[in-house]
């Protein structure tokens, strides 16, 4: 039987807007089939006992209560906001991404006739035990995130995510940090066609806009996308978003664009990344992900970004481009992932003599930059249980120095490798507890990397 609280809400919007719109049988039951599988993705075992029948039954359920509803003339009163495909979803409420309005988990809202809606407050946190070998656990509370938002019609929408890092924060330190990650509004005209502008997490790749704690496995969020693929990559900018329709769904964005002057052979172009609060809009930067999710279970995604990045380097205005390809797809109880990267940096060679003249070091920037990982997954529990413990393995190659300009060399340090194996426990859908143990590899023969095991706990509401 489905209980899933998010699906009644959705299927009750769903039911109300197919009543005032006489759409066909067949878009219902491809509209219910796509919101089945995205509840999937955020509740593993949403649906697995679930029975034609019993849809059939708990839909009748469902249209009566709308009939009763509409009769009464009274459908402020849902507890449900106007659902539409092509509107985005938070991904601490819907990690599948971009697919529909907020709705509430626990169907708590506060509506007014004019479609105005409080949405609740949502949020994740994470805390880690991180132990390099040979050295003590260190404790982390790496981050506390609140999600607001607001609905101030059927047509615009506001969300916002606001996050504290490693708990507190010290004058100008790394010790901690208090950014804005999200603050946009959407402005809904039509499934395939809506726009989007404020501060924007960048659609590249799986975890940087699904990046919750349950939602992935692992402590730490994968290298690859950690530093080939900037995270949390946030930008100031605008755009459109849609549902195509089969499946297919889409972002596409104009923002402000990297800083080329905080480049390194070590993070590639990560330490580039603004937030948006130092950034040039004078040459912005371009980036669109199209995602394909029409095959039950299966979700394929190919993302492009490309944009000057000179701003802070006079008489150098390097362009990078980015592409990336990555997958995911469940067979029964096992869950498989993948992803592929790769990073051009035009001009390299001469922001490395700017940058080394500005800072008397030769930061040793690559032309070229990439990284890959396969992850499968596998639960052990069986379905009927309400736990769910995943044993899974994850292979990351990731290269900062994969192809150099003439006259530099490439860092063998640099060129890394990681075995992450592990267990992933849910007491809950959304509370994850995390072991895993890393094996770090590279090319060096001088400079060994340290393997390191890490425990942690994550949840998100």
């Amino acid at each position: 039987m489905v209980k899933h609280p998010m699906f009644q809400c959705i299927l009750a919007g769903l039911l109300m807007q197919t009543l005032g719109s006489g759409q066909a049988p067949t878009d219902i039951e491809r509209r219910v089939a796509e919101l089945e599988e995205k509840m999937r993705l955020l509740d593993p075992a949403f649906g697995a006992d679930s029975r034609a029948s019993e849809l059939l039954r708990r839909l009748e359920l469902l249209e009566t209560k709308m009939a009763a509803v509409l009769a009464a003339r009274q459908p402020a009163a849902l507890s449900v906001a106007a659902v539409s495909p092509a509107a985005p979803v938070p991904a601490a409420v819907q990690p599948a991404g971009p697919g529909l309005v907020p709705v509430s988990v626990t169907g708590d809202y506060q509506g007014s006739p004019g479609g105005e809606t409080r949405l609740p407050v949502a949020g994740y946190m994470d805390f880690h035990f991180n132990k390099d070998l040979g050295e003590p656990f260190r404790p982390d509370f790496h981050r506390f995130v609140l999600l607001f938002g607001h609905s101030f019609s059927d047509r615009i929408k506001f969300w916002s995510e606001l996050e504290v890092e490693h708990a507190f924060v010290e004058g100008g330190e790394e010790s901690g940090e208090v950014a804005l990650e999200q603050a946009y509004l959407d402005f809904l005209i039509k499934p395939a066609f809506n726009l989007r502008a404020g501060m924007m997490l960048t659609p590249v790749g799986i975890i940087n806009e699904r990046h919750e704690p349950p939602a992935f496995n692992g402590v730490e969020r994968p290298f690859v996308e950690t530093v080939i693929i900037p995270t949390t990559w946030r930008e100031l900018g605008f755009g459109l978003t849609g549902d195509l329709g089969r499946g297919f769904r889409y972002r596409t964005y104009v923002t402000s664009s990297l800083d080329a002057s905080r480049f390194n052979a070590e993070e590639g172009i990560t330490g580039g990344r603004t937030a948006g609060f130092d950034a040039s809009f004078r040459n912005p930067a371009k980036v669109a992900r199209l995602e394909y999710a029409g095959v039950r279970r299966m979700t394929l995604g190919t993302s492009v970004y490309s944009g000057h990045a000179g701003y802070n380097t006079p008489g150098v205005n390097p362009r990078v481009t980015m592409a990336e390809f990555d997958g995911r797809y469940s067979f029964r109880r096992l869950d498989l992932r993948g992803l592929f990267a790769n990073t051009w940096v035009s001009q390299a060679a001469e922001l490395n003599r700017r940058l080394e003249q500005n800072l008397g070091v030769n930061p040793n920037v690559a032309s070229q930059m990439r990284g890959y990982y396969f992850e499968p997954g596998l639960h052990v529990l069986p379905r009927r249980t309400r736990l769910d413990l995943i044993l899974f393995t994850r292979y990351e190659k990731y290269d900062t120095q994969h192809r150099m300009p003439d006259g530099y060399t490439p860092l063998p340090q640099f060129n890394r490798s990681s075995w992450v194996s592990g267990v992933t426990f849910k007491p809950n859908a959304d509370v994850a507890i995390k072991f895993d143990y890393v094996f770090n590899r590279n090319a060096s023969t001088v400079v060994r990397p340290i393997n390191g095991i890490n425990l942690g706990i994550g949840w998100w509401f």
